[in-house]
């Protein structure tokens, strides 16, 4: 717990000394990792920790080979007027999010082929219909919204399980936390529609480990669009 604090502690001074003060700027090189640690008064551990962390908020870059930069994002976030802050928190609840629907959505969805009625399933491509509608009049329309909550949320009620039913909220904050974040929206939904094709194609042909894979990728690709570092470690 210690360890976990202070790199905590490390992330919140390097996120002040780039967002407030100003000591390293859009695009700048980090000193090396011995230099940095030293200043800090840490171990490469801790500090390798606290660039973990603010490489997932979106607000430092590890490039293999050449060191860790700030990243270019925030230049254009400056420049475009908005709240660096509020956006780095907002991607973090994103990550989060993102994070909880990959451990239970696939898994649901393949309950789903599995538990379904014929009725649901046929409920379940018909919200699917509607949302590709939606997906191709206007991807960054209100409805759009509505009309994934309730297609992807069809398929969690469909899982008939009462606990996955639980995250049903999980699911709608996703979607409209993705909308206010407002990044790649239009590749997001292009996406989204091909890959609906599969996820509804497997749910008619009641394949579960077909349909697992198809929304797992689903998820990947938002979040890949989205610019989100999920922690693999």
């Amino acid at each position: 717990m210690q360890t976990e604090s202070l790199s905590q502690r490390t992330a919140e001074r390097l996120r002040a000394q780039i967002l407030e003060e100003h000591k390293y700027r859009c695009g700048e090189k980090l000193p090396n990792e011995n230099e940095l640690s030293v200043s800090l008064g840490i171990s490469r551990t801790t500090l390798r920790e606290a660039i973990r962390t603010l490489a997932s908020e979106g607000l430092l870059e590890v490039r293999r080979g050449c060191g860790t930069f700030v990243t270019g994002e925030l230049d254009r976030m400056a420049h475009s007027g908005v709240n660096v802050q509020e956006i780095i928190q907002m991607k973090v609840a994103l990550r989060d999010l993102y994070e909880a629907r990959l451990i239970f959505e696939p898994e649901a969805a393949a309950l789903a082929c599995k538990r379904a009625s014929d009725e649901e399933i046929a409920q379940i491509l018909s919200l699917g219909e509607a949302c590709q509608r939606e997906l191709r009049l206007d991807p960054r329309g209100k409805n759009r919204i509505a009309s994934e909550s309730a297609f992807h949320g069809a398929i969690i009620k469909a899982s008939h399980n009462e606990f996955l039913g639980q995250f049903m909220p999980t699911l709608t904050r996703t979607i409209e936390q993705t909308f206010a974040y407002a990044q790649n929206l239009e590749v997001i939904a292009a996406d989204a529609y091909k890959d609906h094709i599969l996820i509804m194609e497997f749910l008619k042909k009641r394949d579960a480990a077909a349909v697992k894979s198809a929304v797992t990728v689903h998820l990947h690709h938002a979040v890949q669009h989205e610019q989100i570092s999920l922690d693999e470690s």
